[in-house]
């Protein structure tokens, strides 16, 4: 590519809540932001399989957003096929990555093994999408920087700006030397967030260029008593005898979950159950946590830093083996088990729901986003049979939704971040978010901001010419 304005593919995350993956191109140089998986509905998580758009190996680097691994999560596969560049990110993002990709690996060698030994995959011999070797191999390729600039190949920086989504998440601030200013907010955390900072404003950046992501694009999360809603659950669930499964991220969403436990149990909200951690991906994550908190990061709120373990309810039993794991679907006293994945795609979830979902006692609490065809969206949608590991399982389990634990921005508070930055912007592309959700959003930024928006098409290619002149130039 030889235009002196740089170009922008749109690889994934267009008109789709996972799979994020931004090319630019400039000046005969190439870097990839973000590079995740897809998820969710069978023709989505085809395309993990398809060619990926470009040879990996014309990549001069990978920019990653954060740890999650509709993010980060093919990059594994990307190395494997010839990607051999520099991978810049934050520090907490690279200590996360550590944890997630490994498991990714070993869980896509364990479900084709599964599937091959009961006989219901489609292909003779299913195969993984990765291995954890490949995992480990990208590993080393990662290049932690601070929150600040870095230049990605020559004419092109990368600026890393706090998201707080998740420990280490960034929107990052692409600036094209005589060019445009360009932002991919990467996924935007909540004001509210309760371990994290806010994400930083736009109030200094005045970008030319947009890329905003639209999970909750047209949705508001309701701010009540989210913490009295879950102990509420907790109480009756308790009182039934039955068990409280709460399939949860196991970046994040699992320290969210805990801390609100902590906090109930310390003020006799709620029984002092045993809480099953039951996800060696999420124990290691926490550990991250750990030692964020240790090393006093600066992703994190003050207010956490002085007041000991904020995960630590006293009753929580981690749970790292699988025969562990098989103990508590043989569980008769009631019980929390918090265990990974947060949409119930896979993962030793699958099984405690197999267990706990036909048991009407019992209640599955679903804390966060839960995408077009994932089983955690067919239970929120109230399915009344679901197929789990081969076969369908009655539900019988109350199902509670509480989006109010998510961790990603909602509309309000997508339009509150976009309406800091000072001057009309170029356009705006909107990503990262369901057709619906993305096009709520789009119509937002028009009327109200009176900013040009676009959802963008999967493989669109738009060329990010500096139409306005800044203000400061």
């Amino acid at each position: 590519m030889t235009t002196g304005s740089p170009v922008v593919t749109f690889l994934g995350g267009a008109r789709s809540v996972t799979g994020s993956r931004f090319l630019f191109d400039h000046r005969g140089g190439r870097v990839l932001v973000d590079c995740g998986l897809f998820q969710g509905l069978k023709r989505e998580r085809a395309r993990n399989w398809a060619p990926f758009g470009i040879d990996p190996a014309s990549l001069d680097a990978v920019v990653l957003t954060h740890a999650h691994v509709d993010h980060c999560g093919f990059l594994p596969a990307l190395v494997r096929d010839g990607f051999r560049g520099p991978v810049l990110c934050t520090p907490g993002t690279a200590d996360l990555a550590a944890v997630v990709l490994p498991d990714a690996g070993r869980l896509q060698e364990e479900e084709a093994a599964f599937a091959n030994r009961m006989g219901y995959s489609k292909h003779a011999p299913a195969e993984p999408l990765f291995t954890e070797d490949d995992a480990h191999r990208s590993l080393k390729l990662l290049r932690p920087v601070a929150f600040h600039t870095v230049e990605a190949l020559p004419g092109l920086t990368v600026t890393f700006r706090r998201a707080g989504h998740i420990l280490g998440s960034a929107g990052v601030v692409l600036d094209v030397d005589r060019g445009p200013r360009v932002v991919v907010s990467g996924d935007l955390g909540r004001p509210s967030h309760p371990l994290l900072r806010p994400p930083d404003t736009l109030a200094d950046v005045d970008a030319d260029w947009l890329l905003v992501e639209s999970t909750y694009g047209d949705r508001t999360h309701d701010d009540g008593d989210v913490a009295g809603r879950l102990a509420a659950v907790v109480r009756a669930t308790a009182a039934r005898g039955g068990t409280v499964v709460i399939p949860a991220f196991a970046v994040d969403r699992t320290e969210v979950v805990l801390f609100h436990l902590r906090r109930l149990m310390a003020e006799s909200a709620i029984p002092p159950l045993p809480v099953y951690v039951d996800s060696p991906m999420a124990l290691d994550a926490l550990a991250a946590y750990r030692r964020a908190l240790r090393a006093r990061s600066v992703d994190l709120r003050v207010e956490v830093l002085d007041g000991g373990d904020p995960f630590d309810t006293g009753t929580t039993i981690e749970v790292r083996d699988p025969e562990g794991s098989k103990q508590i679907d043989r569980l008769v006293v009631p019980s929390i088990v918090v265990s990974a994945s947060g949409m119930a795609t896979g993962g030793r979830v699958l099984h405690h729901l197999a267990r706990f979902l036909p048991d009407g006692r019992s209640t599955v609490v679903l804390v966060g986003y839960q995408a077009e065809g994932t089983r955690g969206r067919l239970l929120a949608d109230g399915v009344r049979q679901l197929k789990l590991l081969g076969q369908y399982v009655p539900v019988r389990a109350e199902v509670a939704v509480l989006p109010e634990l998510s961790v990603h921005a909602d509309r309000g508070e997508l339009l509150g971040w976009l309406r800091t930055h000072d001057a009309t912007p170029d356009g705006v592309f909107v990503v990262h978010g369901e057709l619906d959700a993305a096009r709520t959003l789009r119509g937002d930024i028009d009327r109200g901001l009176g900013w040009p928006a676009i959802v963008p098409h999967p493989g669109e290619r738009v060329r990010l010419d500096p139409i306005r002149r800044r203000p400061n130039l």
